[in-house]
């Protein structure tokens, strides 16, 4: 297999490092970047966050890497993670005011009250739509989970995982080339390496292009 060149979006805010070194491991040449040329250039792309929404939001545009990384998603393999995912939605209700990058329609919005928050475990996915990153995992498999909102989609169509936390919560969402998880892939053990590896695969095939 090729080794693609995947761009791990670096804002200052994240878990960047553990992210490249993910994709590094399942064969892919991760770099680590905020130069909107090598992002626009990869063959697939990363955006990886922690934290909160508005500020990571202020960060990717205060280093001018929005524009890029919504050109991205237009085109190349895309792969969302944590708050990373989070920023490809609209708005979110922890930070009124603060756009977020508009590439799947719908709210960030908090987990409802009844249990404790964050969510801070793993849990267990609810595979609804069959999807191409879930290749060689069980019907149910298990990831790791540190969050207190999860995206609502307007078209529930988007969604691809949810999980159970005191009710149904969002885990996982696909619109086109974009594939973005609520989760840590990269926190995820054998479950998330695999599920990395089948964005490299996917990123490889695009080196096709």
């Amino acid at each position: 297999m090729t080794r693609p060149r995947i761009a791990v979006v670096d804002y200052g805010i994240g878990n960047l490092h553990s992210a490249r070194k993910a994709h590094e491991r399942a064969g892919a040449e991760a770099e680590l970047t905020s130069d909107p040329a090598t992002i626009t250039a990869a063959d697939a792309v990363v955006l990886p966050g922690v934290g909160n929404f508005g500020s990571c939001l202020a960060a990717l545009r205060d280093r001018g890497l929005d524009v890029p990384v919504q050109e991205a998603s237009a085109s190349l393999p895309f792969l969302g993670i944590c708050i990373g995912a989070q920023m490809l939605f609209d708005v979110s209700e922890e930070s009124p005011g603060a756009s977020g990058l508009g590439v799947i329609g719908g709210t960030v919005r908090w987990i409802p009250s009844g249990p404790k928050r964050p969510q801070m475990q793993w849990n267990r996915l609810d595979l609804t739509v069959p999807d191409e990153m879930f290749a060689g995992l069980e019907a149910a498999p298990w990831f790791y989970f540190v969050h207190s909102l999860h995206g609502v989609p307007d078209d529930a169509g988007d969604v691809v995982a949810t999980c159970s936390y005191g009710a149904p919560l969002n885990a996982a969402f696909r619109r086109d080339n974009v594939f973005a998880t609520q989760f840590h892939p990269e926190k995820s053990g054998s479950n998330g390496l695999r599920l990395i590896a089948n964005f490299v695969a996917v990123a490889a095939r695009a080196t096709v292009r």
